[in-house]
């Protein structure tokens, strides 16, 4: 008996391991930015993803993590301890995804625009220069 609540608690503590990865506080902060300036994405809602985390695995589905999703399931609802921030984080990091690739998206865009203006002689070298850099300040994050 002693053996199978030592294997059980082994268990559990290899798997709230990892769970809740999320974003590291470069990522935060970058996409805290994009949404201050209007251009963050939200593909899914980290409130949603946490209140999700209270039913077995629902956190986990929600930020498409099926395999945490089925652990979460078999071990509920020990799993509310984590699944909850589980499913915070995974939304998080879906939207800062999905934000980057707009970001990086809108930023080709304008110097495909730009460049296109520079060959046709619309604009010089010297104001392609001063709008490039206007650009990439514009979509840098810090």
């Amino acid at each position: 008996m002693l053996y199978a609540r030592s294997l059980l608690a082994a268990l559990v503590i290899a798997l709230c391991t990892g769970c809740a990865t999320g974003l590291n506080s470069a990522q935060k902060s970058e996409l805290d930015y994009y949404d201050a300036r209007g251009m963050a994405v939200t593909e899914k809602s980290p409130d949603l993803g946490a209140a999700l985390g209270l039913l077995p695995g629902g956190g986990s589905f929600y930020g498409r993590e099926y395999g945490f999703g089925v652990v979460n399931l078999l071990t509920w609802p020990i799993s509310i301890l984590w699944d909850p921030v589980s499913g915070y984080d995974a939304a998080r990091s879906i939207n800062y995804q999905a934000t980057k690739a707009r970001v990086n998206k809108m930023q080709e865009s304008e110097f495909q625009a730009l460049d296109e203006r520079l060959t046709s002689k619309e604009i010089d070298l010297a104001q392609y220069t001063v709008e490039r850099r206007k650009i990439e300040k514009k979509f840098s994050n810090f």
